[in-house]
């Protein structure tokens, strides 16, 4: 429980929130940050400068297009679908409590797939949803279909994250079709590192086939807007229906919705970066294997990060991050996750810092 909050306030609280841990980010400075998945690289000059002018323009003694009707627009037509199968809001983060508070509730169930996202299971526990667990194998990580097949067919929501975080893996379509064939509520692929992914691994080709299918994406990844906080949901145009009814008005404001609209319409500015992010995730990964003989495993990802196993993990955590100023996130003392870090894709100079800071820590070097 957070030791802010007091006695009497907390007698005073819904006792679904006051059991609960505030959500920890783990953020502290440091001079190299690969803790938060955000795009290391920035924003192209281009990009850059048409942000900037649009802002320049916004009128913010007004009222924000209420569902963000132009980004709307301009996210369909990206992703070939009608505007009306598309919820914008502010990040992916409110786009889950939404999904939740639409969905979820007394006599609903979530099926989750730990280890995975951890704001899945709080949004649940906040609004009294049940939490129905189906492992992922605790050596591969791999979701076991069948399992989480059955328990859908009695789930009134089903996140299933591709690629998953932390662990990178992608969830395959054939088994995203077995689960909304078989789930009564709605199926939700967070797909917030897609793009990092190999070409097809997006499960958005199912849409026109399943109205209980949802993907939520964002852009604060591949697309540097980590501080405008924009997240949209792709669904049919009653789940974007449902989503609507319990949304909070204006909640996108006018900044972030005109930034947003000029890095989609220049999306394709990026690709130059998301290329070199995924030969340096390959690189960072080689790197990472040739530390074997001092306890390190690595897994394969298609995400912008790195699941890594390595001896002493907290320890090793607070050496990077106090001695070296080299900030990673901790999930040592996550079930299933026992000695693991989590690594953000960075540049060349970042992550050859990471690695060398890696291997002395290992070999017993200190400063």
């Amino acid at each position: 429980m957070s030791p802010g909050i007091n006695d009497a306030v907390r007698a005073a609280m819904r006792p679904s929130a006051a059991d609960l841990e505030p959500y920890d980010p783990a953020f502290l400075p440091a001079s190299i940050n690969l803790s938060a998945n955000e795009n290391g690289y920035g924003m192209p000059d281009d990009v850059q400068a048409h942000v900037e002018a649009a802002l320049a323009k916004v009128v913010a003694n007004r009222y924000p297009q209420p569902l963000s009707d132009a980004l709307r627009s301009e996210l369909a037509a990206w992703h070939g679908v009608d505007p009306d199968q598309v919820m914008v809001g502010n990040g992916g983060d409110e786009l889950l409590f939404n999904l939740l508070l639409a969905f979820g509730g007394r006599d609903h169930a979530l099926v989750n797939l730990p280890p995975t996202f951890s704001m899945y299971r709080l949004y649940a526990q906040l609004l009294e949803t049940a939490v129905v667990d189906v492992p992922r194998d605790p050596d591969s990580f791999a979701v076991d279909v069948d399992a989480l097949v059955t328990a859908a067919r009695a789930a009134s929501l089903v996140i299933v994250t591709s690629p998953n975080n932390p662990t990178g893996d992608l969830f395959p379509i054939g088994d995203t079709r077995r689960l909304c064939e078989a789930c009564p509520g709605i199926v939700l692929l967070d797909e917030a590192y897609v793009e990092f992914a190999p070409e097809g691994s997006t499960a958005a080709p199912l849409l026109p086939e399943f109205e209980n299918l949802a993907i939520l994406h964002t852009l604060s990844k591949a697309f540097c807007l980590a501080g405008a906080r924009i997240g949209y949901v792709l669904g049919s145009p009653s789940v974007v229906s449902a989503l609507a009814t319990v949304r909070q008005p204006y909640s996108v404001n006018v900044l972030s919705q005109a930034a947003a609209l000029e890095v989609v319409r220049d999306r394709m500015s990026f690709s130059a970066t998301i290329e070199e992010i995924e030969a340096e995730r390959e690189r960072l990964a080689g790197g990472l294997r040739q530390l074997v003989g001092l306890g390190v495993r690595v897994w394969p990802s298609a995400a912008n990060f790195l699941l890594v196993r390595v001896p002493g993990a907290h320890e090793v955590h607070r050496q990077l991050r106090d001695e070296r100023s080299i900030l990673v996130r901790d999930f040592s003392a996550t079930p299933g996750l026992d000695g693991c870090l989590r690594m953000t894709v960075g540049t060349p100079q970042e992550n050859d810092a990471v690695l060398s800071a890696l291997a002395e820590i290992l070999k017993g070097g200190s400063r």
